[in-house]
C-alpha cells in the first residue's frame, strides 16, 4: 500500500458546468458539485444510504445461500475424506481472500457502482464501447435470481408441509422475486434492513450450529448423538484421512465445488456509489465479511464430522445439515430446518436483485442500451426499479421456462461460468496494469494487493474456466441429455452477441453513415449523471478539431 489517503480517489476531479460538460469516453473521473465539495461518483450523498454494516451484510448474504447447509456431503464425496475436505475448503478460502484482495484494489481505485462492468471498461478501452456492449449482453439476460428462487420455494413448501411439485414450486419462487422486488424497488430502506436482519439470522444460526456441534463433542448433556444414529469418530487421526482421493479429477470436482461456494466477495462492488465513505468501508467491509464467510465454513464442517457419521454423510442424497439437526435435535427438526435454509435464500435473493439492480441502472448510465435514460431512472420510488425489474422480468422468464432437469441445471452453470470469465479478464487486466505498457494510466489506488496475489486470482479462474471442458469421469456426468459443454458455448456466444451489437451501431452504422459517436455527460432530475450519446456528422467533428 503507498502512502495515499485511504479516502483520496484514485482519479483526479473534473468539474462539473450546469447540468451538461463534456467528457472523454476513454477516462473515469470523480466529480465535483457547485460547493467544490469532492465525491467519488456524481451521485447524491441522500442515496448513499449503505454503512459499514449493509456492505457486510450484502456480502455475506451473497455468499451464504444454500451451499453452508448442502455442500460439505458433495466435498466429502469428491475427496473421499475428512481430512482431504478441511484442505480444500482451506484452499478455497485461499482463492476466496485473493478475489477479495483484488475486488477490494478495484473498489478503492475505481470507487463507483458496477462491478466488473467499471473495471473492464477502465482497463480495455479500445475499440470505444466494446467491453460495455459485451458485459451489457450478459448482465441484462442473464437471471441472476432464478436458481435460488426454485430453491426458496422448494424449502418453503417443505417447511409447511405441503409437496412440492413443478407447477407450486414455480409459484412460490416467482411469489418470492416479486416480494423482493417490491423491497427494493419501493421500499429500499425497509428492504435493506430485513436484508440486514436475514444476514444477522443466518449468523444467529450458523453460530447456533458451530456451538453446538463443539457441544456433542465435548460431551454435554442434551447435545450427544441420539439412540440409533452412527457415533461418529470422524477426528481420530486413523479415520481423518482414510479414503482419501488424491486423484486429479476427484481433486478438480471438489475444488471447482468450494470455490463456487465462496463466490459473492464482489457484490459490495456493484453498489459503491451507494456506500457512504466508500474507499474507507469496502477496504473494511469486503475482508471482515470474507472472515465471517471462513468462520463459518469451517466452524460448521467441524460441527457437521463431529456429530455425523462419514457413513451417513456419504450415503444417499440428504444434505449434511439435515443429518446434523437430526442426529442431536431428532428427525421432527426437519421443518424447522426447511424454514432457516428458506430463510437463508431470502436474503441470498434480496442481496443478488439489489446488487444486479445497480449494474443495470449503471449500463443505463453509459448510454450504449436502447432506451437507457429509463435504465439509468431512479424514479418512481428513489430507487433503480427498472434495472431491479429487468432482473426480476428475466430471472421470472427462465425459471418459467426450464423444465426440472438438464435445463434447469443447465440455466444454474449459465449463470456461473460467466463470472469466471469475467474475474479472469479483471484479474488479468490488473496485472497489465503494472507493466510499461500500462504505465499512462497512473493506476495508484489506495489499497494495492500483492502481485502473487493476483498472479493467484488470475490462475484460479483459469482452472474454473477451463474445468468446464474437461470431459467428466464416468458416474459423474454434467447432464442427462446435454453434452457436458452446452453451457460454456452458449456463455461465450452471449459475449459475441454483445460483441456483434457494438460492431453493428457503433462501427459499422457509423462509417457507413459518416458520423462519430460523441459521449456527453448530463445530470438527471435525481441528480445522478449519466452518459448521453450523440451522432456528429463526421464534417462537423472535423471542423470542430481543426
Amino acid at each position: 500500500m503507498d502512502d495515499l489517503s485511504e479516502t483520496e480517489p484514485l482519479l483526479r476531479p473534473a468539474q462539473v458546468q450546469g447540468k451538461v460538460t463534456d467528457v472523454t469516453s476513454e477516462a473515469y473521473s470523480s466529480l465535483q458539485d457547485e460547493s467544490n465539495r469532492e465525491v467519488f461518483d456524481n451521485v447524491p450523498d441522500a442515496k448513499k444510504q449503505l454503512g459499514l454494516a449493509s456492505a457486510v451484510m450484502l456480502i455475506f448474504n451473497r455468499v451464504i445461500g444454500t451451499g453452508v447447509f448442502a455442500s460439505p456431503s458433495i466435498i466429502l464425496r469428491s475427496s473421499g475424506s475428512v481430512g482431504m475436505s478441511f484442505v480444500m475448503w482451506i484452499l478455497g478460502a485461499l482463492v476466496a481472500s485473493a478475489g477479495t484482495a483484488v475486488y477490494v484494489e478495484f473498489g478503492t481505485g475505481l470507487p463507483r457502482s458496477g462491478g466488473e462492468k467499471t473495471y473492464l471498461e477502465y482497463i480495455y478501452r479500445r475499440p470505444r464501447f466494446m467491453t460495455t456492449c459485451f458485459y451489457a449482453v450478459y448482465g441484462m439476460l442473464i437471471g441472476w435470481l432464478s436458481g435460488s428462487s426454485i430453491v426458496f420455494g422448494e424449502y418453503t413448501l417443505h417447511a409447511f408441509a405441503i409437496q412440492p411439485t413443478t407447477i407450486n414450486v414455480r409459484v412460490v419462487a416467482l411469489l418470492c422475486m416479486t416480494f423482493c422486488l417490491v423491497m427494493h424497488g419501493a421500499f429500499l430502506n425497509y428492504g435493506l434492513k430485513l436484508q440486514n436482519a436475514l444476514g444477522f439470522f443466518k449468523l444467529f444460526v450458523l453460530l447456533v450450529i458451530a456451538i453446538s456441534g463443539l457441544f456433542s463433542l465435548a460431551g454435554v448433556p442434551g447435545f450427544t448423538v441420539r439412540a440409533g444414529y452412527d457415533i461418529p469418530h470422524n477426528y481420530r487421526w486413523s479415520s481423518l484421512w482414510e479414503g482419501s482421493d488424491i486423484g486429479l479429477n476427484a481433486f478438480v470436482t471438489g475444488m471447482y465445488n468450494v470455490i463456487w461456494s465462496f463466490i459473492g466477495y464482489s457484490n459490495a462492488n456493484y453498489a459503491l456509489s451507494e456506500v457512504r465513505d466508500p474507499i474507507r468501508t469496502i477496504k473494511r467491509a469486503a475482508p471482515f465479511a470474507m472472515l465471517l464467510v471462513t468462520l463459518a465454513y469451517l466452524a460448521v464442517n467441524v460441527a457437521y464430522f463431529g456429530v455425523v457419521s462419514k457413513q451417513d454423510m456419504l450415503g444417499g442424497g440428504t444434505m449434511a445439515a439435515a443429518l446434523f439437526f437430526r442426529n442431536i435435535f431428532g428427525p421432527a427438526t426437519e421443518r424447522m430446518l426447511s424454514a432457516i435454509i428458506a430463510l437463508s435464500t431470502l436474503g441470498n435473493l434480496l442481496s443478488i436483485l439489489f446488487a444486479q439492480g445497480r449494474v443495470v441502472q449503471e449500463l443505463g448510465r453509459d448510454g450504449v442500451l436502447p432506451f437507457s435514460s429509463f435504465f439509468a431512472s431512479s424514479k418512481p420510488f428513489d430507487a433503480p426499479l427498472a434495472g431491479l425489474f429487468t432482473q426480476w422480468l428475466v430471472s421470472a422468464i427462465i425459471m418459467v421456462a426450464a423444465p426440472p432437469g438438464d435445463a434447469y441445471l443447465f440455466m444454474i452453470n449459465l449463470t456461473s461460468y460467466p463470472l469466471a470469465i469475467f474475474n479472469l479478464l479483471i484479474s488479468g487486466g490488473l496485472l497489465l496494469l503494472y507493466t510499461p505498457a500500462f504505465k499512462a494510466y497512473d493506476w495508484r489506488p489506495p489499497f494495492q494487493a500483492w502481485k502473487s496475489v493476483i498472479v493467484f486470482f488470475f490462475l484460479s479462474n483459469v482452472f474454473l474456466a477451463i474445468v468446464p471442458m474437461i470431459p467428466p469421469s464416468p458416474g459423474f456426468d454434467v447432464y442427462e441429455h446435454l453434452p457436458y459443454w452446452s453451457h460454456v458455448v452458449i456463455a461465450l456466444s452471449i459475449g459475441l452477441i454483445g460483441i456483434a451489437y457494438w460492431f453493428v451501431f457503433f462501427d459499422w452504422i457509423p462509417r457507413k453513415r459518416g458520423y462519430r459517436i460523441v459521449e456527453e455527460t448530463v445530470l438527471q432530475d435525481d441528480g445522478v449523471s449519466r452518459s448521453v450519446l450523440r451522432k456528429i456528422p463526421n464534417e462537423v467533428a472535423n471542423e470542430e478539431l481543426a
